[in-house]
C-alpha cells in the first residue's frame, strides 16, 4: 500500500541508473549551505546513484562512492558536500560518536544515506528522498519536504522539471 502524499510531495518513477542520477543533478543547483537531504531505501535502491548526481551538479570532481566504513566522505565542489552514510550503525545513538550533528548543522550540504536510522537528530528542515525497488532498472522516488525551506525546494525543482 502507499503512503498517502501530502500535496507538496512529489512521486515518480526513474527508469535508469542515468535517470536517477540526473535527478540528483537537477535537484543540486536549488542547494545551498546547511541542506540537509535525507536519503531512505534499501540496498540496491539507488541511493548512491542520486547522491552521485547531486555531486556531479554540485562540481564535484572527485569519485563519489558509499562511505560504508568510513561513515563520512567530504568533497569540495561549488559547496562543501558530506556524505554520510549510516548503514553500518547499530542504532541512533551510535551516530552521535562520530559527529553526525556536526554535519547536520554545518555549512556544507550533508546528504545521508540510511537516514531513517537516525531522524530523531535531523534538523526540522530537511528533504527526504525515498528509494524503492521496483525492477532491474525502474526506481520509485518520493520527494517529502520537511520545512518551508524545502516546500520551496521541491516546487522549484517540479518547474524545472515541467521547463525541459
Amino acid at each position: 500500500m502507499s503512503p498517502i502524499l501530502e500535496p507538496n510531495t512529489l512521486d515518480f518513477i526513474s527508469h535508469s541508473e542515468t535517470q536517477t542520477r540526473r535527478l540528483g543533478m537537477r535537484l543540486a543547483p536549488l542547494l545551498q549551505a546547511g541542506d540537509v537531504v535525507a536519503l531512505i531505501g534499501d540496498l540496491g535502491s539507488g541511493k548512491t546513484r542520486w547522491i552521485q548526481g547531486v555531486c556531479q551538479g554540485l562540481d564535484v570532481t572527485d569519485p563519489v562512492i558509499s562511505p560504508t566504513f568510513t561513515l563520512v566522505n567530504e568533497y569540495r565542489g561549488r559547496l562543501p558536500v558530506y556524505h554520510i552514510d549510516l548503514y553500518r550503525l547499530a542504532d541512533a545513538a551510535e551516530s552521535l560518536s562520530f559527529g553526525l550533528e556536526e554535519y547536520l548543522y554545518g555549512n556544507g550540504i550533508t546528504l545521508v544515506e540510511w537516514a531513517d536510522k537516525a531522524l530523531d537528530y535531523f534538523p526540522k528542515s530537511y528533504l527526504a528522498i525515498e528509494l524503492y525497488y521496483l525492477e532491474d532498472t525502474k526506481r520509485r522516488v518520493v520527494m517529502r519536504p520537511y520545512g518551508d525551506r524545502f516546500s520551496h525546494v521541491l516546487n522549484e525543482f517540479k518547474l524545472a522539471a515541467f521547463a525541459q
